[in-house]
C-alpha cells in the first residue's frame, strides 16, 4: 500500500475501513483544548477531521487518495450543516505538495507512514505549519507485527525530524487498537514554542 492508486483501491474495497470514532488518545489529547484551525494528515475516510469539527474545529483534512476524502465527505454529509462548513477535504500529497492555509493551531498525524527517505521532511512540514504554540499529535506504529513489510518508525526518528523550535512534551507506547491489528504504537504530543522564544 505505497500508493493513492493503492489506497483508492483499498477504500473502494470495503465500506469504512477505519470506522468512524476517533481514536481514544487523540480525544483525550484533544478534549481539554480550546477550537481553532486543524490540520488532519492523511485524514482517509476522515473520522478525525469530523469528530474535530463536531468539536467547532475549522478542519483542513488531506489526503493523496481521492477515494477517501470522497467517503470522508459522504460520511459528513448527515452532520448539520454547521458541522460541515468547518471541514475542508483538500487532496494532496503531504511528503511533495505545500501545505494550505497555514498557520494551524493542531495538527493530527494518525497512522501515517511514508517511505524512509520521506518521511522526516514531511514530518518537518507538518510541524513548521503550526501556529506559535500549536501542538502536532502523532500516532504510529513503532512495531507492527501483522504487517511486516510497513516502514515504522520510532520516538528518536520522530525527535531528530522535528524543527528546533518544536518541544516534544510527551511520549507513550501502547498496544495497536484493533483496526491497525497487532503491534506497538507510538503516541507523541510536541508544541511549537510560542514567538518569544522563536525569536530568541
Amino acid at each position: 500500500m505505497r500508493s493513492a492508486e493503492d489506497w483508492d483501491a483499498r477504500y473502494r474495497a470495503t465500506e469504512l475501513v477505519w470506522g468512524t470514532p476517533p481514536d481514544p488518545w487523540i480525544v483525550e489529547q484533544v478534549a481539554v483544548l480550546p477550537p481553532g484551525r486543524a490540520l488532519d494528515v492523511g485524514a482517509g475516510e476522515g473520522r478525525h477531521a469530523l469528530w474535530l469539527a463536531t468539536r467547532a474545529w475549522d478542519v483542513t483534512a488531506v489526503d493523496y487518495s481521492r477515494v477517501g476524502l470522497d467517503k470522508a465527505a459522504t460520511v459528513a454529509a448527515r452532520s448539520p450543516r454547521t458541522v460541515r462548513a468547518r471541514l475542508h477535504w483538500t487532496p494532496l500529497d503531504v511528503v511533495t505538495d505545500e501545505i494550505p492555509d497555514q498557520p494551524y493551531d493542531l495538527a493530527v498525524w494518525a497512522y501515517l507512514h511514508p517511505d524512509p527517505a520521506d518521511r522526516a521532511g514531511a514530518i518537518a512540514k507538518v510541524a513548521r505549519s503550526l501556529a506559535p504554540g500549536g501542538l502536532l499529535l502523532v500516532l504510529a506504529h513503532e512495531k507492527a507485527e501483522s504487517h511486516p513489510d510497513l516502514p515504522t518508525f520510532g520516538a528518536a526518528e520522530l525527535s531528530a525530524a522535528l524543527p528546533e523550535d518544536m518541544v516534544v512534551e510527551h511520549v507513550e507506547w501502547r498496544e495497536s487498537d484493533p483496526y491497525h491489528g497487532t503491534g506497538t504504537d507510538l503516541a507523541v504530543r510536541a508544541r511549537r514554542r510560542g514567538n518569544d522564544a522563536i525569536a530568541q
